[in-house]
């Protein structure tokens, strides 16, 4: 069985990230000593009235990485590339993805660290036979940089684990939203967007809502109880879909008057994510709608089997749409207010 030493110290890479900030908040509630590595230091805010070390460090930068590594027995390792386009897909995502979990396992190496819970993502699993589950593998559906970074990372993590002889246990969340946000992460932006009335179309897009404090939590049951070299999904079990989304916004906040999003045909995504693809090469900037993302997702049900993680680690999410009303109202309150503070 597991036990925290008192004088250990537990490190969290990207401690100023959404579910990174969230961990470090429910380490500290469990008396433990904390480390958090950041790319850029002067970014205190997160890390406001928190009892924890705030070291500078990169996770393509191994040096930086073997000095905030020192003295460290646990290692949270959540700090990745999450994002869904980039001028150039195959570097910026997938190289420094895979780069960063090589660097991040051999400095473990190097510096003595036991145990390592490796923040992975559902993206890799295979969504051929539903629910998902780890049991059939890896997702083969090889479109995506930033699907196929998630993979192959995930795959070398437990590679990287087992040759170094370091107990290592993944963990696979789906859309994690909700609050204790310093900025907009990819789901919760989604969020913001159903309360801003900001999804005119059903791209035919299925979600995975999460409450990120819940992933917090199943990241540490992942260090205390999780097997070595096993892989647990944190998620609901059941999808999301967009209508179903703005519907309960609408229902909690009648006075937005939120429009339901219009269902088109498939095509007509096609043909508009096509233009939004080549006016993004023109501005650089990231297409509302890709062309691969329709080809992935048109819906793709997002469900999952969470029956390992419920026996093996005690997870117990509160349920998708509980999960969307507290973000929601956090999105509309906490969020709105520290935007304009």
């Amino acid at each position: 069985k597991f036990k925290t030493m008192s004088n250990e110290i537990s490190l969290v890479t990207g401690g100023n990230g959404h579910l990174g900030n969230n961990l470090i908040r429910l380490l500290l509630s469990k008396n433990q000593k904390l480390r958090t590595t950041v790319r850029n230091t002067n970014n205190t805010a997160p890390f406001k009235g928190l009892d924890c070390e705030v070291v500078q460090a990169d996770i393509t930068d191994r040096q930086s990485l073997k000095k905030a590594f020192q003295g460290v027995t646990n290692l949270y390792a959540v700090a990745a590339n999450f994002s869904m386009w980039a001028k150039d897909p195959k570097t910026e995502i997938y190289d420094n993805n895979l780069l960063g979990t090589q660097n991040v396992f051999d400095m473990a190496k190097e510096c003595g660290i036991k145990n390592i819970v490796y923040v992975s993502s559902v993206a890799s699993l295979d969504f051929t036979k539903l629910p998902a589950n780890v049991a059939n593998g890896y997702n083969k559906d090889r479109r995506n940089w930033y699907y196929n970074s998630k993979n192959d990372s995930d795959k070398l993590a437990l590679q990287l684990g087992e040759k170094y002889g370091i107990r290592t246990v993944l963990i696979l969340p789906a859309a994690m939203i909700g609050g204790e946000a310093h900025k907009l992460s990819y789901s919760n932006n989604l969020v913001w967007q159903v309360l801003n009335g900001e999804i005119p179309v059903d791209t035919g897009v299925t979600l995975n809502w999460i409450d990120v404090k819940d992933v917090a939590l199943g990241a540490y049951s992942a260090m205390q109880n999780g097997r070595n070299l096993e892989r647990y999904i944190l998620s609901n079990e059941k999808h999301t879909s967009l209508q179903e989304t703005v519907k309960i916004a609408a229902e909690l906040y009648p006075e937005l008057k939120l429009k339901m999003p219009k269902k088109v045909p498939k095509w007509l995504l096609y043909s508009v994510a096509g233009l939004m693809e080549f006016s993004s090469k023109l501005t650089g900037k990231e297409p509302l709608l890709q062309r691969q993302y329709l080809d992935m997702f048109y819906n793709l049900k997002q469900d999952y089997d969470i029956s390992k993680s419920r026996e093996e680690l005690g997870f117990n999410p509160k349920p998708s749409k509980t999960a969307l009303e507290d973000a929601l109202h956090y999105l509309k309150n906490d969020w709105a207010e520290k935007k304009t503070a």
